[in-house]
């Protein structure tokens, strides 16, 4: 499926505007041109899609109402009648979750002592981390520091970020991608050992390795690898639905469901990490998504019940660059590592029109008034618009051979639909990619909830209300392996109580109290794509 001859026109508009732009240096736009952009066209910004929570800790709080109806949503268990004496599973750390986060939560929680289960709503890896392209962030260079990382960082999230997180996550990247290394990641290196790092928006030098343009997939093989190596149990098939407490108010576990079987089962654990990614299959504002099939924000509900706060929730990413053609790859993310080595955004006149590295919410910004208020957007036979992503010019800037080098995963993915992206360029729409909030946590990663931690997505507060590329892997291996440590320490000196699911039976009682009825159980688990007639 090349592209078809309505839209060729636009191609060749683009190609010959390639020679004025390969000379370009197109300008950076100013801090307030930068904010009045964010606040005219940012889908955060939009009027009716946000409302405030009616229950909870975050009460009175804005946030996305797709997010809102799983918060104000009723429990998969019945805490009245739910026997929390018949407990399945007994271990030190349960770490919920199988994605990257989970799994560096689970090898620093075996190493410091602990019986630790893991459990997965799907396969182990299946997750945001194995979809990652781009690559982790981390000053390693020698023209880098932690000290322009950290300006970098809290300028890319407009200064919300939490600052003792975006000290700690500067200071260790660079152990993490050692720890990596280690492990076996198959980092993109030069002859001389030396990482190729690339530019992301936002970032003031090159700091983000690679793996090709799989990195993510690169990095979940050698961890799931060294998991079985050191034979930690994990449970796949099987998320979980609730968060058990004791009579303390401390976590003390969780009940899972099976997917296969739907048959209940309970884990008693004396520290629990939250591991369980963001929110993308929610599809907030209806926008497609970059996430894993099992993004269904469930480990912000279920922490959410149990008393932990929220932070930033009113801040959803949306990458710049999601594929708006073919229709099947609708919303696929396209690494903004091509961006970083040269391609080019340009409208159906054949005109850039933002610079390529300003970070993503202003790309994105830029990317929807371009089609919307401009109407500079190439129409495909769908109905949808988008903007060309000229990746031919990663050749022409770099040397023939360059693109094939970096990004043979995305050759071979538009391969697939006869569109040869070195000499084609890619259609590409703003894509939900990232939720920046979540469970506010400490540098150890915990939350407000005793014995209970984050790690990864789930979290919230290190980006503020705009995470930057490459932040995300190095988000979720520092504060995993910190969350790990830390909760198989503090399981040694753990004291549980008697189990309890009053929680539920509060929440669920603030819920009748709001005139909420019983429409939706939660969490979602699953997105739910059926077309009703």
């Amino acid at each position: 499926m090349s592209y078809p001859e309505k839209m060729r026109a636009a191609i060749q508009r683009l190609e010959s505007s390639r020679p004025q732009r390969i000379r370009q240096v197109f300008p950076r736009l100013t801090p307030q041109e930068k904010d009045d952009l964010i606040k005219m066209y940012h889908p955060d910004f939009r009027i009716g899609g946000m409302r405030t929570l009616r229950v909870g800790v975050n009460k009175g709080d804005r946030v996305p109402n797709e997010f809102a109806d799983k918060l104000e949503g009723y429990s998969w268990i019945n805490p009245d009648t739910f026997d929390v004496t018949a407990i399945d599973y007994n271990v030190d750390v349960l770490v919920i979750g199988g994605g990257g986060a989970g799994s560096a939560a689970a090898l620093a929680a075996q190493e410091n002592g602990a019986q630790v289960l893991v459990v997965t709503k799907l396969r182990h890896g299946d997750s945001n981390t194995i979809m990652a392209e781009g690559g982790i962030a981390a000053a390693t260079l020698r023209n880098d520091s932690p000290v322009h990382h950290y300006l970098d960082t809290v300028g890319g999230g407009r200064y919300r970020n939490v600052p003792d997180l975006v000290e700690t996550l500067v200071l260790e990247a660079p152990f993490v991608v050692a720890w990596l290394s280690e492990l076996g990641v198959m980092f993109d290196k030069k002859p001389d050992g030396t990482h190729i790092c690339s530019f992301a928006g936002g970032h003031s030098r090159r700091r983000v390795h690679s793996c090709k343009d799989y990195s993510g997939m690169e990095i979940m093989r050698v961890l799931r690898d060294e998991m079985k190596n050191r034979a930690i149990k994990v449970i796949e098939f099987s998320p979980a639905v609730e968060l058990v407490l004791d009579d303390k108010g401390q976590c003390a576990g969780a009940i899972l469901l099976n997917l296969e079987t739907k048959q209940l089962s309970l884990v008693r654990s004396k520290t629990t990490i939250l591991a369980t990614g963001g929110i993308g299959r929610l599809h907030v504002q209806g926008f497609p998504t970059t996430n894993h099939y099992g993004a269904t924000a469930d480990g912000c509900v279920m922490g959410y019940r149990a008393g932990a706060k929220l932070i930033y929730m009113d801040a959803i990413q949306y990458h710049p660059t999601g594929a708006a053609w073919p229709e099947q790859m609708d919303g696929w993310l396209v690494t903004e590592a091509l961006r970083g080595n040269g391609a080019h955004l340009v409208n159906c006149k054949g005109e850039r029109f933002i610079n390529e590295l300003e970070t993503r919410d202003t790309v994105s910004a830029a990317n929807i008034r371009e089609c919307d208020e401009r109407g500079n957007g190439i129409q495909t036979p769908a109905g949808n618009v988008g903007l060309w992503l000229d990746t031919p010019m990663i050749d022409l800037i770099n040397g023939p051979g360059t693109f094939h080098r970096l990004f043979a995963g995305i050759e071979h993915r538009f391969t697939m639909y006869n569109i040869n992206v070195k000499r084609e360029p890619i259609l590409i729409y703003p894509t939900q990619h990232y939720q920046n909030g979540g469970l506010s946590q400490d540098v150890m990663g915990r939350t407000h909830v005793p014995n209970l931690y984050v790690a990864g997505e789930v979290g919230g507060g290190l980006h503020g209300h705009n995470r930057l590329g490459g932040n995300s892997l190095a988000d979720l291996f520092v504060f995993g392996r910190k969350a790990g440590k830390h909760a198989a320490v503090c399981a040694k000196e753990v004291n549980l109580g008697k189990l309890s699911l009053r929680h539920v039976q509060r929440y669920q009682e603030q819920l009748r109290e709001a005139g909420i009825g019983m429409d939706c159980i939660s969490p979602q688990l699953l997105p739910n794509y059926t077309r009703h007639r």
